[in-house]
């Protein structure tokens, strides 16, 4: 067969879940040398498909030669930002064919991840895949098999693996630097009432908008505004919510901080309580793990109230015996605790001096440090690069992203279920309630398939 005839068999056998055996004949990487230019492909130039777009722009040795997008005016706004005349696709499969693009970037809905990232490993393409990495704890995992069945270089889009702050941060604690961590604590607040996203009704698509293929493999509904573009964050079809859009986030520097990559069980609580939309996701959300050690994760989730915690407004909380580390988007701040050597009396009216007492003396016994992050994302865009070039595992290759991916994933899943989960992470079942275990996977609409 032609070099296009082999392409459009791969293309159409991957739809037909024949994908495996087609590429693996007929995909090649190539190794690059140091000084070689990235050709890079952008599937999906939306919202954070355009924040990558700028990440990638600031590298010399980066040139994006194609796009692809179902939305024209994006396809415009990025055409004009790249500049150049980029190639053009409303079908991203089309982008997968050039032979001349060495990676892409995937920056669709969560809901598309997958099929999107292993037909770009079976057309030979290295990939940067936005987080969370899937929809389902099954598609991260078939993800992660075919990232190493083609041997090709991925990049999860969970950027602070690539802020030196963020990664002393990780060893601070991971070190002892803060004591014996118990409790960790991440937030994400944003007070949307009462409106929140409206509730537009269900309706027929604009003209020129491809509904069909926006929905790809999630089952077949209505079109409603409020399912596309930024807003599907809030419709389980094609997101986790807000515990998968920022908890990933959070849960990855966690993993980090504590050496772990996975709990040993989860619970959750949570509803849509005060906001007057029509979303499926919670207003108020609280997510617990227990993780190995002896620690607690907790995430929380208030949309109708934004007052922030911590003493610098931290994202996360590490709290620990010695004392507390709060990471922000941007960097960290450690703040001691004041420790005393003495007993902590049993108090009575008799003698209230004995507090007194047991807190005399006590004083830091570690120093305080705040420090700030450059742009993590460019960081990112640089590591995915060179990792490109040198064939090496990028800093949060496909494996790790996976893992903090999952560990969100099953979370909505113990709301679900409204259950305290055993959670197995080896096998990747949970072992007390086997009827939530229908929930780490879903049957695609015909006729995607996703790829064995």
């Amino acid at each position: 067969m032609s070099g296009i005839d082999r392409r459009e068999f791969a293309r159409r056998s991957a739809m037909t879940g024949l994908g495996g055996i087609a590429a693996s004949v007929f995909a090649s990487g190539r190794v690059m040398g140091a000084a070689d230019r990235v050709r890079l492909g952008v599937i999906g130039v939306g919202n954070r498909g355009d924040q990558v777009i700028d990440a990638f722009l600031r590298h010399k040795d980066c040139e994006i030669i194609a796009i692809s997008d179902l939305h024209e005016p994006y396809l415009d706004a990025a055409s004009r930002k790249i500049g150049g005349e980029p190639q053009r696709f409303h079908d991203y499969r089309k982008l997968l064919d050039l032979k001349e693009v060495d990676a892409v970037v995937v920056a669709t809905p969560d809901h598309w991840h997958a099929l999107q990232t292993i037909h770009a490993f079976q057309s030979g393409k290295d990939v940067y895949v936005e987080k969370p990495l899937s929809l389902t704890v099954a598609e991260g995992r078939r993800m992660a098999e075919a990232a190493r069945r083609y041997d090709r270089v991925t990049q999860v889009g969970i950027m602070r693996r690539s802020s030196p702050y963020h990664k002393e941060a990780a060893e601070i604690v991971r070190s002892g630097g803060i004591g014996r961590v118990t409790f960790v604590r991440a937030f994400h607040l944003r007070n949307e009432w009462p409106k929140g996203i409206g509730s537009s009704a269900d309706g027929d698509p604009p003209a020129g908008f491809d509904w069909d293929r926006w929905l790809g493999p999630a089952p077949l509904k209505r079109y409603n505004k409020n399912r596309t573009f930024y807003r599907f964050r809030w419709f389980y079809d094609y997101s986790g919510g807000q515990l998968t859009n920022f908890g990933v986030h959070y849960l990855d520097m966690i993993h980090w901080a504590l050496g772990r990559d996975a709990p040993t069980a989860v619970a959750a609580m949570g509803g849509k309580f005060a906001i007057q939309d029509n979303r499926e996701i919670p207003d108020t959300l609280e997510v617990i793990w227990r993780y190995p050690d002896d620690t607690l994760v907790t995430f929380t989730q208030i949309n109708t109230n934004a007052a922030a915690p911590g003493a610098k407004h931290g994202e996360i909380e590490f709290r620990g015996t010695k004392g507390t580390l709060y990471v922000t988007n941007g960097g960290y701040q450690v703040v001691p605790e004041a420790l005393s050597a003495n007993e902590v009396p049993a108090l009575s009216p008799l003698d209230r001096s004995l507090e007194r007492g047991h807190r005399a003396g006590a004083k830091p016994v570690i120093e305080g440090v705040e420090k700030n992050s450059p742009d993590a994302t460019t960081l990112h865009a640089r590591n995915f690069l060179d990792c490109v070039k040198s064939r090496e595992r990028c800093h949060c290759d496909i494996e790790t992203g996976r893992r903090s991916t999952n560990a969100a994933l099953i979370g909505n899943i113990a709301l679900k279920m409204n259950a305290l989960l055993e959670w197995d992470a080896k096998a990747e079942r949970f072992t007390n309630l086997e009827a939530a275990n229908k929930h780490l996977s879903y049957t695609y609409r015909a006729p995607y398939v996703l790829p064995e």
